[in-house]
Order: structure tokens, then C-alpha cells, then sequence
């Protein structure tokens, strides 16, 4: 069935990411993940050609689009040029950070952080992740304690994607110990804050160009207009705008799997075993068909999540319905890619290898497949309380 989700103004735009790609990020991807740094330079590039800071309004020096198809093309380029460690990056930018100032921000903050992050000039983070809080933050031990004009941080964050190249980093916070989740602040600390520096670049097992991190507050001090949105609820906050990321994931994970599927297809009916294509034996198109039938079915549902995302109905369960699904089937087609690479697809100089590299964190940040599903569990228990 035809595909009718994208109009011509997608399309349109989808040339001018395809040629940004060929030009900027293409020729230098594998330098990049050599060195396991991204070139600040093509932030700056990016927007300049409007790749970066979509959401931002014109008022700030943004494109103002609120259809997050025009995002949407982005990641589907990204999946196809296999330039995922970029990818996460502009994801952390645009789906995170961005949205955080949008929605929480004063005017005054806005006006001063919005301009430069969609210039590419600032670099966004989110402090969530501590040594002992991952998917349950209400275990974060950071505080942040009110010193007159001041906010005084200490704690350590760990898993902090961006978190070499940040300028703004968005840090969650314990201000009031004593209110369970009521007692969490959002507080943005930039780059020169005394007392506030980076530990190591971390060694992933994929996306090696996207610098992860640790980070290290000690009696960092901020000034008390940096607070993000209301003392005391920025554990509201977060679950406000969890949904946004995780849908960006699900969207990550299909176009990857869907770039997984060409490859494989292509390289099965080029490699030849006893006398004939491998894409000939009866195998290899079963394995075919149930790959692109499972891919197709979920695009069809993470178009429909888009939809309701740009209507305002997406919800945190939809979205962790998608995040999971999508990410999990992601980790299935590229393992049968690899598979019916044979050994060339344990060979990094082959899309499917680096692929499968960079997949399995999918399931993992943004919220495990377990929690998720412990969300949509719970949601379903709801009806009979």
C-alpha cells in the first residue's frame, strides 16, 4: 500500500536534509567516530540549513514548525546514511532539550538560550541518570539547596548523552528532600559554572561519536532565575515530557530497521550460494517477508503516533507502547540482517555491522522495555481501581 503519510512540503524539505547530509556529514562520519567526537562545527551547519532547532519559534530565530514529520525526515535520512551517532545528537537537541525551554521557560530564557541553540551554537544536555538512578528517577540524589540569590548543586550524573560538548545542561534535582517526588527541580547550569565539571567521555559499545558522559557538581553555584519551570515539580516536568523523547526513539528505531531491511535485501540477491542468489532459498525469503511485514505494520502505527502527537493527543502510554515496540523490532531485524550477511555482517565496514553496534541501546535509554511496559501495565490496571 502506498505510503501517504508525508506531503509535498516533507519531501521538499527531505532534499534539502539529503543534500546537508552529503555535504556535511557523510564525508566525515567515520572520522568522527574515530575520534569519538563530532565536529562542533556542523551544529553550526546545521543550523544554518535549517536541520536544527525545527521547533524553535521565528521570534527566536528558529523555523517555528510544530510538525514533527519535518523531524521525522531528519531521522528517516539519518537511518539511511547510517549516521546514527549524529543522529542521537540532533534527537538530544531538538526532542529534549529544545522542548524543555519551549515549555517551561520564561520569556527572559527563551530570549537568551533559544537564538544560540537553534544556531547550533549552544549544544543542549538533560541530567537525569545518577550512579544509582537510571529508570527510576525518584532515586536521584543530587541536591540543589537555595543560598540567597544562588542555587548550590552537588551530585554526579553519569550516562549524560551531549555531555562533552553541552553548553546547557537541564539538572535534575532534590531542592526539598523531605516531599518524595514532590521534592524535584529542573535547573539549568551552563558550561563556565564554577564548580561544575565534566568526568569522562564514556566508551559505549555503540554511537561512538556521540559523546556521553559524566558530569560532576560540586557546590556548583547558579543563579536562582536558571530554575526551569516550578520548585517542586519537576518530576511533573520530566513525565510531561517524556513522551516527546520516547516517540523520537520509536521513530529512530523504524527507520532503522526499515535501512536494516534494504541493506539486507539488496545484499541478498547480490551474494550467491550454491549456484544461485541466497535471496532465492526459501529461508531467506520467509526471513525477508516477516521482516518487511513487521516493519511496515509498525510504521503504520508510529505514522499514526505522529499524527496525534502534532494534534496534542499523544499520551505517555501511547508513546511507551511505541518506544518499546518499535525499539525491540529494531533489535529483531537487525540481528536477521547480520544473519543473512553471514560473516560479513560481524564486518564494521558494512552498514549492518555498525548497525547492529549502535542498535542495542534502544531498548535501554529513554526508559528500559521494561518500564515501559510496567507504565502500560499499570495504565491497564487503572481501569479497575
Amino acid at each position: 500500500m502506498k505510503r501517504t503519510h508525508f506531503e509535498g512540503d516533507h519531501e521538499a524539505y527531505r532534499e534539502t536534509v539529503r543534500e546537508f547530509y552529503a555535504r556535511e556529514v557523510e564525508p566525515n562520519y567515520e572520522r568522527w567516530e574515530e575520534e569519538r567526537l563530532i565536529d562542533r562545527s556542523v551544529y553550526l551547519a546545521a543550523g544554518k540549513a535549517g536541520i536544527l532547532g525545527l521547533g524553535v519559534p521565528e521570534e527566536f530565530g528558529g523555523s517555528g514548525v510544530t510538525d514533527y514529520r519535518f523531524r521525522q525526515i531528519v531521522q528517516e535520512e539519518t537511518a539511511r546514511t547510517n549516521t546514527t551517532s549524529f543522529g542521537a545528537t540532533l534527537a538530544l537537541q531538538d526532542d529534549i532539550a529544545i522542548p524543555y525551554l519551549l515549555h517551561l521557560g520564561t520569556e527572559e530564557q527563551k530570549a537568551r538560550w533559544l537564538p544560540r541553540m537553534a544556531s547550533g551554537e549552544i549544544i543542549g544536555a538533560i541530567a537525569m541518570t545518577e550512579p544509582g538512578a537510571g529508570s527510576d528517577l525518584q532515586g536521584v540524589k543530587a541536591t540543589a539547596v537555595r543560598d540567597g540569590d544562588d542555587w548550590i548543586i552537588n551530585g554526579q550524573k553519569t550516562f549524560i548523552t551531549n555531555g562533552i560538548h553541552a553548553d546547557l545542561v537541564i539538572v535534575v534535582c532534590r531542592t526539598d528532600p523531605s516531599a518524595g517526588s514532590k521534592g524535584f527541580s529542573l535547573i539549568v547550569v551552563e558550561r563556565d559554572t564554577p564548580g561544575f565539571s565534566r568526568g569522562r567521555k564514556l566508551d559505549k559499545v555503540g554511537l561512538a561519536a556521540q559523546d556521553t558522559a559524566e558530569l560532576v557538581f560540586e557546590d556548583a553555584r547558579v543563579p536562582a532565575e536558571n530554575l526551569l519551570g516550578t520548585e517542586g515539580r519537576g518530576f511533573i516536568h520530566l513525565m510531561e515530557n517524556l513522551p516527546l523523547e520516547r516517540i523520537g526513539i520509536a521513530v529512530s528505531a523504524i527507520t532503522s530497521a526499515r535501512a536494516a531491511y534494504e541493506w539486507t535485501k539488496q545484499y541478498v540477491f547480490e551474494r550467491k550460494a550454491f549456484g544461485k542468489p541466497i535471496g532465492d532459498l526459501q529461508n531467506t525469503r520467509f526471513v525477508l517477508a516477516e521482516m518487511l511485514t513487521e516493519i511496515e505494520v509498525t510504521e503504520s502505527h508510529v505514522d499514526r503516533c505522529i499524527l496525534a502527537l502534532n494534534a496534542g493527543e499523544l499520551t505517555a502510554v501511547d508513546a511507551s507502547k511505541a518506544k518499546w515496540w518499535a525499539s525491540e523490532l529494531q533489535k529483531r531485524v537487525v540481528d536477521r540482517g547480520v544473519q543473512l550477511h553471514g560473516g560479513y555482517g560481524f564486518m564494521m565496514e558494512y552498514a549492518i555491522g555498525r548497525a547492529y553496534r549502535d542498535a542495542r541501546i534502544q531498548t535501554i535509554y529513554g526508559g528500559t522495555t521494561e518500564v515501559m511496559k510496567e507504565i502500560i501495565g499499570r495504565d491497564i490496571a487503572a481501569e479497575f481501581k
